[in-house]
């Protein structure tokens, strides 16, 4: 196929890449590791690794996982927010061969549970005020060694301070637990600094086609499916992200900020590998939906680079002092996981000086397909363009490939798409066909220069009197309200016209009316597209990464009138 995206290209950017330039991910870390090892890797909570520290106690960490009987392609799961733990634990299970099952930590017993007896995990690394769920549902699981670690165990204070600092005002927030045969996570290391397995640094061969993560995800349909991304998957996506990066990214002078948790597949590609490959630091922020804690960390540190999604940067612009925050080092900003709203973009153009960038990906793509060319220093409206040795290209229901500006189904080709769903393969057969294109769910457009913009998910969309509507276009104009904060919209049943639009609003002014929004509505949204009904309410229900759920809105909201009526 032409790729006629290539024109589009930021000077300086690859047009391929070689997704076996490395035998496997470790090979590709520790080639960084050397190269920045003084350089600071990671921040938290105001203490810093440097990445020669790192390398030391994810070789510790990997000898312990060796020592203790591991083999090799055993799952590991990790269960911790942004802390200084779960880089060291991420490096150390994949240098000892074995598989990361990244788990949110917010997750009920019964989704663990799900989770651990899928991926067959044998072992746990998790942060101790979560442990109490994993209590719950290990006795259905095939978990039989557990590293419970506190948020005090990688600060290295002072005892008093440790008193002080953590045990007074984190100890209330551990719910007790009883697990039975737990090891510490200052024991774990200990047993494998001293240990000679002959594994504990790397020397477990691997290949790019040995699994790195089962990385769980909802997919197009169903439950949540262990999507099986393999180092060659990864090392295909730092690579292609890098190459997409490097003509503005700084070698040994970033600062990522890293507000998304490293458990979820965009900031774990983004932020903590890609941004490896620079020298940067990882400047982790363990619970972002603390805003005025957010913005006091951001203080005083000249970041140059930021991931998120639509809802954080909102939540950032509205939130008090970030307007006076330092922005002269900020060079970089990517939004992704849905979609960026023109309203937003706009406001953090204004607030910070740097364009707010559409990128575009899946848990079953490593994630990265499509980014915006960092030339543009403008919103766009679109995901930008796909990356290195990516093929994009939209089909209707029957396959065919569309032309230029008419919306289909977003399919996808590249050495970065998984190697399938973890013991479902009928599920796989669904949406990854024999020639390698992955068929996303997703409807999108692509116009005559290669840009890719999502239309919306395919399972979410209204159907209104036989005409389509998006819910993201109806967000996107509400959004541009100015008294409206945040905003979510669904299909409800209508007996008229099979479904009707239903806007479920979050205000920014107390003194937003129904009136005025459908007032709004008719002046930039034709008759169908339309909100029959409007709800407000103070809060939308959202995903640990910020995402509106749209799912868990129909099923709060999903009557045709509001609250009353």
């Amino acid at each position: 196929m032409e790729k006629v995206w290539l024109d589009s290209y930021t000077e300086g950017v690859p047009v391929e890449i070689d997704p076996d330039a490395y035998p496997s991910l470790v090979a590709l870390t520790d080639e960084a590791i050397r190269r920045f090892a003084d350089r600071p890797a990671f921040e938290s909570m105001g203490v810093r690794i440097t990445f020669a520290e790192l390398d030391r106690l994810a070789t510790d960490f990997a000898g312990f996982l060796a020592a203790r009987g591991l083999a090799r392609g055993d799952r590991v799961a990790l269960m911790m927010p942004n802390v200084l733990q779960y880089p060291v634990a991420l490096l150390g299970t994949l240098r000892a061969g074995l598989v990361v099952v990244n788990t949110n930590p917010l997750y009920t017993a019964r989704e663990l549970r799900h989770q651990f007896a899928d991926s067959g995990a044998r072992a746990i690394v998790v942060l101790e005020n979560f442990a109490h769920e994993l209590e719950e549902c290990i006795g259905d699981t095939a978990v039989e060694l557990v590293v419970v670690t506190a948020l005090g165990d990688m600060l290295g204070l002072p005892k008093s301070l440790l008193v002080n600092l953590v045990v007074r005002h984190v100890k209330r927030l551990v719910p007790p637990f009883r697990i039975d045969g737990t090891v510490r996570w200052g024991e774990a290391l200990a047993t494998g600094r001293g240990a000679d397995t002959g594994r504990s640094a790397g020397a477990v061969e691997l290949s790019g086609d040995d699994l790195a993560f089962l990385q769980y995800t909802g997919g197009t349909t169903g439950v949540s499916k262990g999507a099986m991304l393999t180092h060659r998957n990864m090392v295909a996506n730092v690579l292609q992200s890098d190459g997409f990066l490097r003509p503005v990214a700084r070698e040994g002078e970033e600062i990522i900020v890293t507000a998304l948790p490293l458990y979820h597949i965009f900031a774990l590609t983004a932020n903590c590998l890609t941004y490896m490959r620079f020298g940067a630091m990882n400047l982790l922020i363990a619970n972002p939906r603390d805003m005025p804690g957010f913005v006091k960390t951001l203080k005083g540190v000249r970041f140059t680079a930021m991931t998120g999604v639509n809802t954080l940067f909102n939540g950032l612009l509205n939130a008090a002092g970030f307007t006076e925050l330092d922005f002269s080092a900020l060079r970089m900003t990517v939004g992704g996981g849905m979609a960026v709203q023109s309203a937003v973009a706009r406001r953090w153009k204004e607030v910070t000086g740097v364009a707010l960038l559409e990128a575009y990906g899946l848990t079953e793509t490593s994630p990265a397909a499509c980014i915006n060319p960092l030339h543009i220093d403008e919103y766009t409206g679109s995901v930008g363009v796909p990356v290195p040795s990516t093929e994009c290209r939209v089909i209707d229901e029957e396959g065919n490939a569309l032309p230029a500006g008419t919306p289909g189904e977003l399919c996808i080709r590249g050495p970065q798409v998984m190697k399938g769903y973890w013991n479902r393969p009928e599920e796989t057969a669904a949406v990854l066909d024999d020639a390698g294109w992955l068929r996303t769910g997703d409807i999108a457009e692509m116009d005559a220069g290669g840009f890719v913009r999502i239309v919306d998910r395919k399972k979410d969309m209204i159907l209104v009197s036989g005409f389509n509507v998006y819910p993201n276009e109806v967000e996107e104009v509400v959004s541009n309200h100015p008294e409206v904060l945040e905003v979510g919209a669904i299909g409800v049943a209508d007996e008229h016209s099979g479904e009707a639009v239903k806007i479920v609003v979050v205000k920014r002014s107390p003194g937003l009316t129904e009136e005025s929004l459908q007032a709004f509505c008719r002046e930039n949204l034709t008759g169908y597209k339309r909100p029959r009904y409007v709800e407000f309410t103070h809060e939308l229900p959202k995903s640990n990464v910020g995402k509106i759920l749209r799912k868990d809105l129909r099923e709060q909201f999903g009557r045709p009138g509001p609250a009353g009526g």
